[in-house]
């Protein structure tokens, strides 16, 4: 919009004219210049700040993919945002053992100079999350960005707030719906120079993050794959993700993760 119309408030006056030629069903808006100031203000309470694509501070991984949030509200170290990024992701069910796993990859990729990047949620998230959070690590989440999902992970939220950073697309307050899930997904590949998987259903969202990191034109190295989680009888559903060959998921289905060898961890990161 900024290329095409020059700047930020000849875009917001033609947005109304975009949306009804693009026969969107409710009408689109700019909002005021008191609400613009009353969120502006919600968010110095909250701690948070707000950046937008073509600022030095906006991730540059993310703001070279085609559909890149034109604003991200940030809370926390807002400095993670420019250091290179490994995404970690998988099963909310996860084992023991492959939680296991996660904390300790991500620990060893923070050592390592990359900041780990996941979705708070329960189990792999998490423990990806906990592995790095002493290095960096970064969660981005499906409402806004105060608003903490799962309830149980308010600890590890509170931690991220101080030691790392909590990011979303969506404004304050925002409730995270279904919808919502899939493109926060976008903005973890997005932001990453690679994608994990760690026990992953066939139709996981964990599989929905790995194609758009194919689709975003991340790279995904087999020989990596190769470190991965023993695999466990009990584990077979959460396996069958990873397991599916590159470019199907377990039923034949279009999907973009990786083979392991052995055990429950699909693997695609490039550490360049």
């Amino acid at each position: 919009m900024l290329r095409r119309f020059g700047s930020a408030g000849a875009a917001l006056d033609v947005l109304p004219r975009l949306a009804r030629l693009g026969e969107r069903s409710t009408p689109v808006t700019a909002p005021t210049r008191a609400e613009a100031a009353a969120e502006l203000a919600a968010l110095g309470r909250a701690g948070a700040r707000l950046v937008c694509w073509g600022e030095p501070g906006y991730p540059s991984a993310l703001a070279a993919i085609e559909d890149a949030p034109p604003i991200l509200t940030v809370l926390g170290q807002p400095e993670l945002l420019q250091r290179p990024m490994i995404a970690v992701v998988g099963a909310r069910n996860a084992s023991a053992n492959g939680r296991r796993f996660a904390r300790d990859l991500a620990a060893e990729l923070g050592q390592g100079g990359l900041v780990v990047v996941s979705g708070l949620a329960r189990g792999i998230d998490s423990a990806a999350h906990l592995g790095g959070l002493e290095t960096g690590s970064i969660a981005v989440v499906a409402g806004g960005v105060d608003v903490v999902y799962p309830a149980e992970n308010r600890g590890l939220y509170d931690a991220l707030a101080r030691q790392g950073a909590v990011v979303a697309e969506l404004p304050l307050g925002t409730e995270p719906q279904a919808r919502h899930f899939p493109r926060r997904n976008r903005i973890i590949s997005g932001m990453a120079l690679g994608v994990v998987v760690v026990e992953a259903a066939a139709r996981s969202g964990s599989l929905i993050t790995a194609r758009f990191a194919l689709e975003q034109g991340r790279d995904f190295d087999r020989e990596r794959c190769r470190r991965a989680v023993p695999a466990r009888p009990a584990a077979a559903e959460r396996r069958a993700g990873p397991h599916a060959p590159a470019g199907e998921d377990a039923d034949g289905a279009p999907c973009h993760s990786l083979p392991c060898e052995r055990g429950s961890a699909g693997v695609g990161a490039d550490r360049r």
